[in-house]
């Protein structure tokens, strides 16, 4: 309490200072806000500045227009800090994030403000013409362009959040070049550690890849009616946008793509790997259950280890996947895998050492009748 009033007062007037700054001090001080409020992650001082000279639409980046963090927090009155420690800006106290959350009128639709933002700088371009040919040249771009990775890893998830007919309009003239396109190298090397150097000609990941693996249902369905890719086709390891779907969960996705008659529920991923045992694998049991209803998967297939989806749901322990597909006459708990092991005896060996709760599936099994 500070004179009478509470943190709630305060808080509410310094924002009504912010805005009566006017011009680019109210833009700016309202905007690092709203970043650091929403963001995925804490963004550094580097990434909040370039973020912040982003013009909308824009096909070049400024660098004129980055500010100084100096003048950030000075257009914030005093709201937000640099945690020099962790070379990243902070709100000033975590009541402040919760008097922020509680009043959404102060930022207008911030997640797909934010898509935007990213997607303008991704089509930008200085970015467009940016590529790598090591692992060296990627993580020398971080340095050079700090925007790019939160750009590259993140856009797709405020995107599903909130997205806006414009950041929808970006997203697809993002893909009409994402071939070769610098962010898909970040995302697979960053996230993932998976990007192929030398070896590997193919397309990394496609626009219906991105899309179903972040579950943003609008642009699946766009990107199916546009007839823009083949829909079962893989990614470098295989992965279709099914596969994408399924992997992570997004049963809307899911149903789009099976809604569909060419494709196929079971193409498998390089390691002979499915959808549905991606989903067993997960315990999505959502897409489990979505995937049965096409009476064309195979419930049963192998991958390349021999191992069914209804071992590698026994293997991490996702008991209620282990029961759904336990409930199918096709389903075989008897399968002998490449080792010729079957689903109980893994259940029995991964319950007890190795940490696994299949020692549930183990009694599930042994109750269907399995030998």
């Amino acid at each position: 309490m500070t004179g009478g009033l509470g943190l709630e007062d305060i808080y509410g007037a310094t924002i009504e200072r912010i805005k009566a700054q006017g011009g680019d001090k109210s833009r700016l001080g309202i905007g690092a806000l709203m970043w650091i409020c929403h963001a995925e992650r804490p963004l550094s001082p580097k990434e909040l500045c370039h973020a912040l000279a982003i013009e909308l639409g824009s096909t070049d980046f400024d660098a004129g227009n980055i500010p100084s963090i100096m003048t950030l927090v000075g257009c914030c009155q005093g709201l937000i800090i640099v945690d020099k420690e962790e070379s990243a800006m902070r709100l000033i106290h975590f009541t402040l994030r919760e008097y922020l959350s509680a009043h959404p009128d102060i930022f207008n639709r911030p997640h797909s403000a934010i898509a935007e933002i990213c997607l303008t700088y991704l089509n930008c371009q200085p970015v467009k013409t940016l590529s790598v040919a090591t692992k060296g040249d990627l993580y020398a771009l971080i340095d050079d362009e700090p925007f790019l990775v939160y750009c590259s890893q993140h856009w797709g998830v405020h995107a599903k959040k909130q997205l806006s007919d414009y950041a929808m309009s970006l997203a697809l003239q993002l893909f009409r070049e994402y071939d070769g396109h610098i962010s898909v190298a970040l995302l697979m090397e960053i996230e993932w550690d998976s990007y192929p150097e030398g070896c590997y000609t193919g397309p990394l990941w496609n626009g219906l890849h991105f899309a179903s693996h972040f579950g943003i249902v609008e642009i699946v369905t766009a990107l199916i009616e546009m007839g823009c890719y083949d829909l079962n086709e893989g990614d470098y390891e295989g992965y279709t946008a099914l596969a994408s779907a399924a992997w992570k969960g997004h049963e809307e996705v899911v149903e789009v793509l099976l809604g569909r008659q060419e494709v196929s529920p079971d193409t498998p991923d390089n390691d002979g790997r499915t959808p549905l045992s991606f989903a067993a694998v997960n315990g999505h049991e959502g897409v489990v259950k979505t995937l049965l209803k096409r009476e064309d998967v195979n419930r049963d297939k192998p991958d390349n280890s021999g191992s069914t989806p209804l071992a590698r749901a026994v293997e991490y322990g996702r008991e209620e996947v282990v029961k759904i597909l336990l409930g199918r006459e096709e389903v075989n708990p008897d399968m002998l895998d490449s080792e010729g092991q079957t689903p109980l005896v893994w259940a029995a060996r991964w319950g007890s050492s190795l940490g696994q709760p299949g020692c549930g599936s183990t009694a599930t099994i042994s109750q269907s009748g399995s030998s």
